[in-house]
């Protein structure tokens, strides 16, 4: 009887460590693609910081945003107004009205 419940306590044991050292493969494999990738894509994007400047690149952003804002059907000032509303008492809203009441000690 003790045995038995001290290889079950071994073999746990052993397949938690497998699986600390599976894991830790899992991300080095993981994390080796993801540097090759951002490495790969620093170089792509630093050959076109050259092309365009950050100047240019603002005003580009801001064209197409006018653009599609005059493109848009209706025609609406793009001004943002916020009003305050002041709401009355309803008793839908009011929290006391779900509470249940406690019966009478008799």
């Amino acid at each position: 009887m003790l045995l038995t419940a001290l290889v079950g306590f071994l073999i746990v044991f052993a397949v938690l460590v497998l699986l600390i050292f599976v894991m830790k493969a899992m991300g080095w494999v993981f994390t080796r693609e993801h540097k090759a990738k951002v490495a790969a894509s620093a170089q792509t994007a630093h050959a076109h910081d050259h092309a365009i400047s950050d100047q240019e690149l603002a005003a580009a952003i801001i064209t197409a945003l006018k653009l599609y804002k005059s493109d848009l059907h209706d025609r609406e000032s793009e001004t943002l107004t916020i009003n305050r509303i002041t709401r009355a008492y309803s008793p839908w809203n009011s929290k006391i009205h779900g509470l249940t009441q406690l019966p009478e000690r008799k």
